[in-house]
């Protein structure tokens, strides 16, 4: 199939810009000389030339104008052949380090040992108030005390009668202190 033939385009000639006055084209020159001369380094910069370098900027001064590592490299064949090539690490089975379990008896002398613990108690007696962290850690002490002692067979009051009297004693207390 054949294109249909393009119609022939007139070529128009192309608009020619108006000539520029001569005051036009005296101002253009001027604003060109004038710019002209402006380059150039300032008077004076070849005798004092730190003067200008003060002026751009001092943290170029403070920093190092070497590019790269400043890792220290070994040098020489004696220490490349010293390191060893390590194979790949292969992974271990994690195990938990065994502590030395002490018996009961020996963890209870240490907790009622314990300078913390009278230090503490000490306080409470005579009716301060603990923060929460030293409060925490004497419940807990104290729990641990009574189950050793519970596993050892040591009982805090063997007597009844004793148990009687600290109860009137609490209900004493409860009632206004009589």
């Amino acid at each position: 199939m054949k294109q249909p033939a393009r119609k022939p385009q007139d070529k128009k000639p192309a608009a020619k810009s108006p000539r520029k006055a001569r005051v036009d084209l005296n101002a253009e020159a001027r604003d060109r000389k004038r710019d002209k001369k402006q380059r150039g380094n300032p008077t004076g910069s070849r005798a004092n030339p730190l003067a200008q370098a003060q002026k751009g900027s001092t943290d170029n001064k403070s920093k190092d104008p070497r590019i790269g590592s400043k890792k220290p490299v070994a040098l020489g064949a004696a220490s490349a052949a010293a390191k060893p090539v390590k194979p790949a690490k292969v992974a271990k089975p994690v195990q938990e380090e065994k502590k030395p379990r002490m018996t009961p008896e020996e963890e209870l002398a240490t907790l009622e040992n314990n300078e913390r613990l009278d230090a503490l108690l000490d306080r409470l007696e005579n009716g301060e108030t603990l923060s929460a962290e030293d409060q925490a850690w004497l419940d807990q002490s104290l729990d641990r005390i009574d189950v050793l002692m519970e596993q050892l067979g040591i009982a805090l009051d063997d007597d009844a009668d004793d148990d009687k009297e600290a109860e009137e004693d609490m209900y004493r207390l409860l009632k206004g202190g009589q």
